[in-house]
């Protein structure tokens, strides 16, 4: 064997790893697609779910937070705030959304002031929902750590 490239050894070493790479790329995001099911939980939704779900960008609150890594990274993460807020009990969560959105917004030195949405009690329980059913969808351990 010679210690030289030769123009075809170039052109099937380009073609066969652009052909893997496709194939590659092809076969994962197959799988992908028939693990989202499994992943997202989405015969879990309620009309309560989606009706949060609209409050949520209505209102914009993915404009400051982020949820499951998108969104602005100027406020807190809510992806898993049922966990990190209500421990995993429903209606402590709902208890201290309802709390929560009610005292906004908050005199806290230094810091920029969530708004105050006037929004109804079942609205918000409507946005609880929403976090909740967020909380539940694998995303692969995202955030790394509960603070978010």
């Amino acid at each position: 064997m010679t210690e030289r490239i030769t123009k075809d050894m170039a052109r099937n070493i380009y073609f066969g790893g652009g052909l893997f790479a496709i194939l590659v790329f092809v076969g994962l995001t197959f799988d992908t697609v028939h693990r989202i099911p499994e992943l997202s939980h989405a015969d879990k939704i309620t009309k309560s779910v989606v009706a949060g779900k609209k409050i949520w960008e209505d209102n914009d609150c993915v404009g400051c937070h982020t949820l499951l890594g998108e969104g602005a990274y100027y406020a807190p993460e809510l992806g898993n705030a049922f966990k990190r807020l209500g421990g995993g009990n429903k209606e402590a969560f709902r208890s201290f959304m309802q709390g929560w959105m009610a005292a906004q917004p908050l005199s806290t030195p230094n810091r920029r002031k969530m708004p105050q949405f006037h929004l109804t009690p079942t609205q918000v329980n409507n946005l609880a929902d929403f976090l909740i059913w967020t909380s539940k969808v694998n995303n692969q351990d995202w955030p790394p750590n509960i603070q978010g």
